[in-house]
């Protein structure tokens, strides 16, 4: 089995299954995820496009030695037995309405060995679960039910993949806490614009010894330095849920942290992805690649080529990465997922109430739920 390089490649690129910037063909998106010895590592969901993500990722890695990349994959949303729920996508494998716990090891193990097929190999080296509910934070049987498929050999590691959105904090320490001797890998949403909530997690990720694959590293695609502005983004763009005036205020931020990324030969993504590699146990960085509109922008395989040159060693120094990070400081800038103090309502798949339990896991971390889990602008 291989490990996740330092730089990855996420099939939701390119616009096609998620909506990130204008579509681009398939044929230049299975050129644009195909590994090679600069990037090694590719990540696939199978609720993307319900199960087409994976097909394209099979039709990259077509005639690849298998030990040559590494395959990430992710289970969790159930499009085969569960119906759409519009905007929100297809429900958690763990719904009541679908199954209860004598069910999730069927699950699991026949949503993996398809998108297995799909992908056109036998194992993945990771497999992630994906945009869990509650009960697939906290069931020892959903957990369980994960390591027997590394035992069985379809995967080499087992992780867990938050979201979709950012949060979920008490909820992965929780989690880790539990099934952290199980746990391999954690996807997070960290970078120098999005260092809150994920710093808080840190701590937790180092004590249970669980790596780290960060994501939206290149915040919307202002690293890249070709976002347009906000009025310009394609309908339907996932980045239209951002608040009003971010890419504006992304760009003077970003304008801010050029001298440091001149000082060291990096572009903007690459101070980025720098930055955030130095966080904790990251070992692994996923930006989306975006093909944005407009004639001034750069084409998605220059991305791609600039993902590929970033420094696999340290280069910034704890000065430079404190400088970085307080620029980006963006804590209380949003309301959170998961078990949070501003949770309304009845419990949903993405959010609920703040228990007793959740209370005392952040009194462990000396977190403050009112203070450090709500949004305070």
């Amino acid at each position: 089995m291989r490990d996740p390089g330092h730089v990855a490649l996420g099939s939701w690129s390119g616009g096609i299954h998620m909506h990130f910037g204008l579509p681009i063909d398939e044929d230049r998106l299975v050129a644009l995820l195909r590994p090679d010895a600069a990037i090694d590592t590719v990540i696939t969901a199978d609720a993307y496009g319900a199960g087409a993500a994976d097909t394209l990722v099979g039709r990259a890695l077509e005639g690849l030695p298998r030990d040559d990349y590494a395959l990430v994959g992710a289970v969790g949303h159930d499009f085969y037995d569960g119906e759409r729920q519009g905007s929100k996508g297809y429900p958690r494998f763990t719904d009541p309405a679908l199954r209860g716990p004598d069910g999730y090891a069927d699950y699991l193990r026949r949503a993996t060995e398809r998108s297995l097929e799909r992908c056109g190999t036998d194992r993945f080296d990771l497999l992630m679960l994906h945009n869990p509910d509650r009960i697939g934070y906290s069931s020892e049987v959903v957990w369980d039910a994960m390591a027997a498929l590394r035992d069985e050999g379809l995967t080499g590691a087992i992780g867990i993949a938050p979201g979709p959105a950012n949060g979920f904090t008490l909820d992965l320490i929780g989690c880790f806490e539990r099934f952290g001797d199980r746990i391999d890998w954690a996807m997070i949403i960290l970078s120098p614009f999005e260092p809150w909530p994920s710093r808080l997690l840190l701590p937790a990720l180092e004590t249970h010894r669980i790596r780290a694959i960060a994501r939206v590293v290149d915040h919307g695609g202002v690293f890249h330095g070709d976002v347009p502005d906000e009025g310009e983004l394609p309908s339907r763009d996932h980045r239209s849920f951002r608040p009003a005036g971010w890419v504006e205020l992304g760009r003077g931020k970003l304008d801010r942290l050029r001298p440091i990324a001149e000082r060291h030969g990096l572009s903007t993504l690459q101070l980025a992805c720098r930055w955030t590699l130095a966080q904790g146990t990251v070992a692994c960085v996923v930006p989306t690649l975006i093909q944005e509109p407009g004639g001034d922008a750069r084409p998605v395989e220059d991305k791609r080529a600039d993902l590929a040159a970033v420094p696999a060693e340290p280069v910034l120094s704890d000065e430079e990465l404190a400088e970085i990070e307080a620029v980006g400081e963006n804590a209380g800038c949003m309301a959170l997922k998961g078990g949070t103090p501003s949770h309304d309502g009845e419990e949903r798949p993405d959010s609920w109430p703040m228990t007793d339990e959740l209370r005392t896991i952040a009194g462990r971390w000396s977190i403050v739920p009112e203070r450090d889990l709500v949004p305070t602008h």
